[in-house]
């Protein structure tokens, strides 16, 4: 064994090597503090290690104890949530989620955030997002097969958010398409709330055969510990203790804990591991995300009751004189940890080296349950593995009580109906998202049926016949004035989403960003968002099985609005009944649902009238489950030719962006006040038919609202042109983004 660069047990003493001399800072709980780990957190580092740590240990406690990879505020209250159904195979606790679709096959996904980096460097930021929640994909054994997004960015007069955008959209759209895995839907929003601390979450969906899933769990002891992808440099190095912070006015001088990426050696990466995967070589594997090495290592050895000793000379190193703390804490990316079956090394290496990939056994699994790093003859780190993992702090957080919003008693009166359309469509948020969507590859592997503004969700086929539907959905504006209300409302929505297209809603996956945790009215928040979410999962039989959590969202004291993402994910059995949102010549438009009511929080009074009142539309989650059945049931009788949810907008509202998708206009008979155009009342859908019979039978409440035809969509009120309506609402981002 090395020998131990200790002396009595306290500190490192000076070790002289080829390239440097090696001299770890002293450990004090001031440096604890700069770390993130408060007094009673360090107090339990000391109790646990009998010792004041290594400067290595205390880097390693820091970051499996931030916010970022223990989910200290949340773990109690993410335990409410439903997790299982008969066709989940794998909830949450791995890389991703897995759901049986059937046929054998899997489908693995799920959402992470990269919010704190693409505010810092947005380029590098938001690549870097995309690669990660990639790998955690085919970390599982699955082949990437659709990626959408979940933007959110500040008021676009405020000076950073044309930057922020344009660096965000080209990462995203640069790592993704040279992957060649097509991004095929998402949303973007803008708030002022949003101006000191973007939202960028990333969701990946891929496929994989049932009986060929890899996990994280596994390994026994005296296995080969293997290290694939890149070189480590020291990119990312405390990047997950940044992203369990605040944010000041000092934002910018953290550059260098943005990690950076290569999606060419991301894609020699995933097709040497798939590669791999066929044969029976990998008893375990583990992406190196947030805290890389470290939490990969010990991730492994808590899940295997195991220890690890690494030998850190060995890891391949792309800058000179790195220390076993730069090691250990890098983020750079396109890396993975391995536990190989022992004699199996030189088969796994032929691979990688064909795929001219970094390959290095970097140490052996124990009996100890002790993580020890040895480097340069000297061992850096000897710590129990089971406290970084079990005795992680875990607060129950004081919550703060959060006012009912009350009921918009003063609901304003529309200055013209089709005035207020205009000015809607070509608002930030109702605006088409064109010159976003078009920089992704949306159709590489030639698998994409329905795409943006084509559908309620994207549909990618992943056979002959089956297809999935996916998609994102959050109404923040909801989520802060209710937010119970508002945490039910992103699932419903989610779901109706699915149900539009044709698909039966399976499962989701959650990225939840608040603000400081330590604020009672931000954990107040949190904790109905989580309760509201459960609470429609648990009624619409749509359980989540992967997610993640980004606080501290929040610069100089300001928070975000509670923005709890949810990304569903349904199947279609037959990818060829999927409905779009663009009616056809001659239709008949109905309304599922009933008339609209609430026009609190709603876009339209929002955008028209700059108010932000009232209380949200309450969610009746059996009425959604019923009218989403019965959509289903629509499409899979081949009686409904278009369907689209109402959301932001309204009736009105939705009804635009049917008559842009299709450049067919309408001749609408029906007529109402402005709640009935603008309400936002859940629950209900538009739909087309050319036999609107079959549609009343159903016995759900169904309205004919006109017929589709002309160029014109017209209403009681006048007639707007359907082509001019349409330059408006595509019009308003590139000339933004032109300055």
């Amino acid at each position: 064994m090395p020998k131990p660069c200790k002396k009595n047990g306290m500190t490192i003493t000076a070790k002289k090597t080829a390239q440097k001399e090696f001299r770890e800072p002293a450990v004090t709980p001031e440096l604890a503090a700069k770390f993130g780990l408060n007094k009673e957190e360090y107090a339990r580092v000391l109790k646990i290690m009998g010792r004041i740590p290594s400067y290595t240990e205390l880097g390693i406690f820091s970051v499996m104890w931030s916010e970022h990879c223990s989910y200290k505020s949340s773990r109690i209250h993410l335990k409410k949530l439903p997790t299982s159904a008969p066709w989940v195979i794998q909830g949450p606790g791995e890389n991703a989620g897995v759901i049986d679709i059937g046929d054998g096959q899997a489908a693995v996904f799920k959402m992470e955030s990269h919010n704190h980096p693409s505010y810092i460097e947005p380029y590098q930021g938001a690549a870097t997002g995309v690669g990660g929640i990639m790998r955690d994909v085919f970390t599982m054994g699955a082949r990437p097969i659709a990626n959408i997004n979940a933007l959110r960015f500040g008021d676009p007069a405020h000076p950073k958010t044309r930057q922020l955008l344009a660096g965000v959209v080209s990462g995203i759209a640069g790592y993704g398409n040279c992957m060649g895995v097509p991004t095929v839907g998402g949303e973007t929003q803008f708030h002022p709330s949003y101006n000191g601390n973007i939202l960028v979450n990333a969701m990946t969906v891929g496929i994989a055969d049932q009986d060929k899933i890899y996990y994280s769990r596994g390994a026994g002891v005296d296995m080969p510990v293997v290290y694939v992808g890149s070189k480590t440099g020291r990119d990312g190095i405390h990047g997950a203790t940044m992203a369990s912070a605040e944010f000041d006015d000092a934002a910018e001088a953290q550059r260098p804990t943005v990690q950076v990426g290569d999606p060419f050696v991301e894609k020699l990466l995933l097709e040497a591991c798939l590669e791999l995967m066929q044969t029976d070589a990998i008893i375990c594997i583990q992406d190196m995300g947030a805290a890389g090495l470290t939490s990969s290592s010990v991730e492994i050895a808590d899940k295997g009751g195991i220890g690890v000793t690494l030998e850190l000379d060995n890891v391949p190193q792309r800058e000179p004189g790195m220390t076993p703390y730069e090691l250990m804490l890098s983020e750079s990316q396109e890396r993975m940890l391995m536990i190989l079956k022992p004699g199996r090394e030189k088969e796994a290496e032929a691979i990688f080296k064909k795929w001219d990939l970094d390959f290095a056994v970097i140490g052996r699994t124990t009996d100890t349950q002790r993580l020890v790093l040895n480097m340069h003859g000297c061992t850096w780190c000897d710590m129990p593995v089971p406290p970084l993992v079990n005795e992680a702090p875990l607060y129950d957080r004081p919550r703060g009580t959060y006012p009912k919003p009350k009921a918009l008693a003063d609901a304003p009166e529309s200055a013209g109906i089709i005035d207020d359309l205009k000015k809607l469509v070509s608002s930030p948020n109702l605006a088409s998202k064109r010159w976003i969507w078009e920089q992704y590859d949306h159709l590489v592997r030639g698998q994409t049926v329905k795409w943006p503004q084509q559908a309620d969700a994207a549909i990618v086929k992943v056979s002959d016949e089956k297809a999935l539907a996916i998609t994102s959905d959050c109404n923040p504006r909801y989520c802060f004035a209710d937010p119970h209300l508002g945490g039910k409302q992103a699932v419903a929505e989610s779901y109706r989403n699915i149900c539009a297209t044709g698909a039966r809603p399976l499962a989701v996956t959650n990225n939840l960003n608040f603000g400081n945790p330590e604020k009672p009215q931000i954990m107040a928040q949190l904790v109905a968002c989580l309760d509201g979410m459960g609470e429609a999962c648990r009624a619409l039989d749509y359980p989540i099985i992967s997610g993640n959590v980004s606080l501290y969202n929040e610069t100089s004291g300001k928070a975000i609005l509670p923005t709890p993402v949810i990304g569903g994910v349904g199947v279609l059995t037959d990818w060829k009944k999927a409905k779009g949102i663009a009616w056809r010549e001659g239709d008949t438009i109905m309304l599922i649902g009933g008339p609209g009511a609430h026009l609190g929080q709603s876009l339209w009074l929002k955008e028209i009238h700059g108010r932000e009142d009232g209380a949200p539309p309450p969610v009746d989650l059996a009425r959604e489950r019923k009218h989403g059945e019965f959509i289903h049931d629509l499409i899979e009788r081949d009686i409904i030719a278009a369907c689209h949810d109402i959301s932001d907008g309204g009736l009105l509202c939705a009804l635009a962006e049917m008559a842009m998708a299709s450049g067919i206009g309408a001749a609408i008979t029906a007529d109402g006040d402005e709640a009935f155009w603008f309400g936002e009342d859940q629950a209900r859908y538009v739909v087309t038919a050319t036999n609107p019979e079959a549609v009343k039978a159903g016995g759900i409440s169904a309205a004919v609202l006109g017929i589709a035809g002309g160029k014109h969509i017209r209403l009681p009120g006048g007639a707007i042109d359907v082509a001019a309506l349409k330059d408006s609402n595509e019009s308003w981002l590139p000339t933004y983004m032109k300055g």
